[in-house]
């Protein structure tokens, strides 16, 4: 069950993370930004897919939302979360758990402000065929 865990978790940070701009005004995670797939499991209509995503120190994964919720376990470093409003709704040391509701209506942005990388377990739980993540553009927060 851990395993599995940790496979989710890292699927959706990782979604987070490697995001492909929409628009111009979307904003793409930072330089050296990385994800790679563990495991991916199609269930009826619902995706499961587990990704491990590796932030390095100074970077995000630029501001997103998910389709679906996504479940995360942090295995190094630690995570700042922010929502929409540019307030922090996190801060996500290693063995931490984190929980991202899906929709429009829960942009949000992880930061790496530490000296160490970030790694995450991410698992995503998707609508069959959907992005990882759907870019949004910066709302207005004096970082990215």
């Amino acid at each position: 069950m851990r395993t599995a865990l940790r496979t989710a978790l890292t699927a959706a940070v990782a979604a987070a993370t490697v995001l492909v701009p929409g628009t111009a005004q979307a904003t793409p995670p930072g330089p050296g930004v990385t994800a790679r797939t563990i495991s991916q499991h199609t269930v009826g209509d619902t995706d499961y897919i587990l990704r491990e995503i590796t932030v390095p120190p100074g970077q995000g994964t630029g501001w997103h939302y998910h389709d679906g919720p996504l479940y995360a376990f942090v295995q190094q470093g630690t995570l700042s979360h922010f929502d929409s409003t540019c307030a922090s709704d996190g801060v996500y040391p290693t063995g931490s758990f984190i929980e991202e509701p899906a929709g429009p209506g829960n942009v949000h942005i992880g930061r790496n402000l530490g000296d160490t990388a970030i790694v995450l377990d991410v698992l995503y739980v998707l609508p069959h065929g959907a992005p990882f993540s759907e870019d949004a553009p910066n709302p207005g927060c004096p970082f990215e």
